[in-house]
């Protein structure tokens, strides 16, 4: 008798799990444990399905650490149980989620694949029921006994994109994400064309880790034309403040006046983690190609190198969460832990 992949299907909430009230032609949530009855199709998925579902789902809106760590715990849980996992979440902080998720998760040898959709499950021209078939399917996915997949993806629109790569570009769009600087681990047409050189390597004989802590005394900055010295201090200055993410210009370029810099290396020198990433929709931030990105380098500002704004804040609130050493903090931020940079 051939070996059936159990997936566990984690709905958190989002537009996926909602169905239209008839009469009010307001949105809800339907029963999870339902599921089967209204979409047939997946009875012909070889796997086996079981639901869990938030207690309270929530809009993507709601996301924070806490959330995050609500999946995690139901990942731990039920790791040794379920072959792979599919979690059902709101688009618009799925990047955030799976991002998180691929740092708090560590040494992964089974898949745990973020999907949603666009329009609720129920809806005429819906997208959901494609993208919750086959991140069931790929989720199941198994080879020598063991699952194809062993890393934190998102799937939307016919593509696997690892996780922690990805970021949502359209509000409207059935495409709604995309991996800037890191191509699709897998396609879908007639057939699921996968690309493993891309995969990350199993973890197999390590011992899988669940790390809850996260440290939120964060911030974005995105650098604008005109930023003042009032506001970049008055940010800076936050109270309990650890780690900044420091959207830049281009291949990592900012202000060269001295003001700017001084603030910078002040927090720097107070302890304040500043990290370099650009604000472009994609490339990499190289600090030195250009003399407006070395006094950055030179004050101690850790480069983002290719990694999202997503992946950025993630990683920082994992890795103050871990009481990171501020001596290593920097190397260990500009070295790829799950595959976020290069």
């Amino acid at each position: 008798m051939l070996y059936k992949s159990k997936i566990l299907l984690i709905y958190t909430g989002g537009t996926i799990g909602m169905r239209k009230d008839f009469e009010t032609g307001a949105l809800k949530a339907f029963n999870f444990s339902k599921l089967l009855q209204r979409i047939p199709e997946l009875k012909q998925l070889d796997c086996e399905i079981e639901t869990i579902s938030f207690e309270n789902p929530i809009d993507s809106s709601n996301m924070n650490p806490e959330e995050w760590a609500k999946i995690a715990t139901i990942v731990a849980d039920n790791y040794v149980s379920f072959d792979g996992f599919v979690v059902l979440h709101g688009s618009d902080t799925m990047s955030y989620s799976a991002s998180a998720l691929s740092f708090m998760l560590e040494n992964l040898s089974k898949p745990v694949i973020f999907t949603g959709s666009q329009l609720p499950i129920g809806d005429l021209r819906t997208d959901a029921k494609e993208n919750l078939i086959t991140a069931i399917q790929i989720a199941s996915l198994r080879h020598n006994d063991a699952p194809v997949i062993s890393e934190v993806c998102l799937y939307f629109e016919y593509k696997l994109y690892r996780g922690n790569r990805t970021t949502k570009i359209n509000a409207e769009h059935f495409k709604a994400f995309t991996s800037p600087n890191y191509p699709e681990l897998v396609e879908s047409g007639v057939h699921l064309k996968l690309n493993p050189e891309l995969f990350l390597p199993k973890n197999e004989n390590k011992e899988f880790k669940v790390h809850k802590n996260l440290d939120n005394n964060v911030a974005i900055i995105k650098m604008f034309p005109g930023i003042s010295e009032a506001v970049l201090s008055a940010i800076l200055d936050i109270p309990n403040l650890k780690g900044v993410v420091l959207e830049t210009y281009g291949a990592g370029n900012a202000p060269t006046e001295e003001w700017f810099l001084n603030l910078l290396k002040k927090a720097i020198s107070r302890g304040l983690h500043i990290v370099n990433v650009t604000q472009c929709s994609g490339g990499s931030v190289r600090m030195g190609q250009y003399e407006t990105s070395t006094g950055l380098k030179e004050i101690g500002v850790i480069s983002g190198k290719d990694i999202t704004t997503e992946g950025a804040i993630t990683k920082l609130m994992y890795l103050l969460g871990q009481k990171t050493a501020q001596k290593d903090f920097k190397a260990i931020f500009e070295r790829a832990l799950r595959g976020e940079m290069v």
